[in-house]
């Protein structure tokens, strides 16, 4: 179930409902990133190079059930307007194909997300090498940090 919103969301999962995962879909890769699950903190994963979309699915399918998460957060690449592109329906379209994990899909802005991550590097002096093999699951770790701190914003607190 793809969620309109992170109210929406945070009722499918539950408060502070277990890990989550953030996917920053690419044309060639999917980074991949988890957080803790009381949602304080997202961490790169993986990055995995895309194939077939049976192939994807059920990576993501193992990724699930080892780390036991309870819904997905999925970058959507809107253009700087906050319109969509031929981009952001694709990704749309990959977010309605994960309908088979049966757990709920947050679809999350993430305009600047790949270049925040990659000045942080920069700022680091990360090798050119040592971006391109990082940066899609930093940018993942972004996209859901950013998720995670809206969420935890809509809890109550005590």
């Amino acid at each position: 179930m793809i969620c309109a919103t992170a109210s929406e969301f945070l009722e499918a999962v539950g408060a502070i409902g277990g890990r989550l995962v953030g996917l920053d879909v690419g044309t060639k890769t999917i980074g991949l990133a988890t957080c803790d699950a009381r949602w304080s903190f997202a961490t790169p994963l993986e990055t995995l190079k895309r194939g077939k979309f049976s192939v994807d699915l059920e990576r993501l399918r193992t990724l699930v059930s080892q780390h036991e998460l309870a819904g997905i957060v999925v970058g959507l690449p809107l253009n700087m307007d906050g319109s969509d592109s031929p981009r952001t329906q694709s990704v749309r379209a990959f977010a309605r194909n994960l309908a088979p994990l049966e757990l709920p899909i947050l679809l999350w802005d993430e305009r600047w997300s790949t270049v925040a991550v990659e000045r942080a590097m920069l700022d680091q002096d990360m090798s050119r090498a040592k971006r391109a093999e990082k940066v899609d699951a930093h940018a993942a770790a972004h996209i859901l940090q950013g998720a995670i701190d809206a969420l935890a914003n809509l809890l109550p607190h005590a």
